[in-house]
């Protein structure tokens, strides 16, 4: 039996986990001992407590309740409350996830004790450090002596930072296994995808049908505390609702929907605030979200998996970033990068919209990415 303590904080995590805890219970519950700590990183209900709820997945064994803070201070004490459980149930590994806070505290607090780290979406890469999220996943990436990619990029990634695929055991930090594994995320869709359709009512909640709405998220700090950037992209939702006629469903982070009046020109606010196309509502549930990519006729998003899971359903996305992570999904033409530019989304909705000749090739794996973690666990770890 190997103990692995499972670091989650922020609301992809935690639904990530679902997908390893799911696998332990399943197949592995005589071999693996999962310990999962919640760093409190995303503290509101609706963004942490209620995917435990929804999705089964074990309650926590510990909580450090962080909340928001700045990214030194939060950090700062994810490091020391992760430290003083990793000292306690001295564990064989710890499984970090993504590229959040809670990923680098958990990849400083173990590296510095030497708890052997296992990286779950390893080798992603934006080529920007300007977003914490590249530092973080740099700094766990290099720190790891399992690394787990997604897909074939991501591992061309790290070969090209002179990672050795080719590693044999015993396997260390110093020694690194790279695997590629498929993506967690893809699990988790296919395993919940009919679930969804059976516990959530929100399309009914919000008179949706099959494909007559977008589905929009927005929460990355370059967009929503840049008032030229947020009013390019809300401007760019109020043209295509109108011309359209189509819904456009915004679930927002609450610190987003704060700063809305704030950021937003008066001319653009107040045409958002007043249109009969766009629905701001608060932040909805694993399964509620699934509902909604399935059924959007298109996904625009600033974030990496609402990307990768409006692919999973076959869903156009457009990126208001100026980079993706899941570059596979442009090169196969289903997203488009349109940064927060007005003209390049209005331009881009019109090429994907409707477009019947889309292809989604199968480019995330079998849906078996946790089971094959946990085996890779067990023969180095035991």
């Amino acid at each position: 039996m190997i103990k692995i303590v499972t670091i989650i904080g922020a609301r992809p995590q935690i639904i990530k986990a679902a997908a390893l805890s799911r696998a332990i219970k399943n197949s592995f519950s005589d071999k693996i001992q999962e310990v999962i700590v919640h760093t409190g990183q995303h503290y509101d209900h609706n963004m942490s407590e209620v995917f435990f709820e929804e999705l089964g997945i074990p309650k926590p064994n510990y909580n450090l309740n962080i909340g928001s803070l700045s990214h030194g201070k939060q950090t700062a004490k994810m490091i020391e409350g992760i430290e003083e459980i990793l000292i306690t149930e001295n564990p064989q590994a710890i499984v970090l996830y993504g590229d959040t806070n809670s990923t680098l505290a958990g990849t400083i607090a173990a590296s510095k004790i030497h708890v052997p780290i296992v990286h779950i979406e390893a080798g992603l890469r934006s080529f920007n450090k300007k977003m914490p999220e590249e530092i973080n996943r740099i700094m766990c990436d290099h720190t790891s002596t399992l690394l787990f990619s997604p897909t074939q990029t991501g591992i061309k990634n790290l070969q090209k930072e002179g990672f050795d695929l080719g590693n044999k055991a015993p396997i260390s930090n110093d020694n690194p296994g790279v695997f590629h594994c498929g993506d967690i995320m893809f699990d988790n869709s296919l395993y919940f995808s009919d679930i969804a359709e059976q516990k959530s009512d929100i399309l009914s909640k919000f008179n949706l049908s099959n494909s007559n709405y977008i589905l929009s998220t927005l929460h990355r700090n370059n967009n929503t505390d840049d008032p030229e950037r947020l009013t390019a992209i809300f401007s760019s939702l109020i043209k295509i609702s109108e011309k359209h006629h189509l819904k456009v469903i915004l679930p927002l982070h609450p610190r987003t929907k704060k700063i809305l009046a704030k950021n937003l020109s008066k001319d653009v606010y107040d045409k958002t605030i007043n249109s009969e196309f766009i629905q701001i509502i608060e932040p909805v549930s694993f399964l509620e979200m699934i509902q909604l990519e399935k059924n959007a006729s298109l996904v625009m998003t600033d974030s990496g998996g609402v990307q990768k899971e409006a692919y999973f359903f076959n869903k156009p996305v457009l990126v208001l970033r100026s980079e993706s992570e899941w570059i596979e999904i442009i090169e196969v033409g289903a997203g488009i990068i349109c940064d927060a530019n007005e003209n390049k989304i209005l331009d881009s909705f019109q090429k994907l919209y409707q477009n019947k000749e889309l292809k989604f090739d199968s480019i995330f794996g079998d849906g078996k990415a946790a089971e094959f973690i946990c085996q890779k666990m067990l023969e180095n770890f035991s």
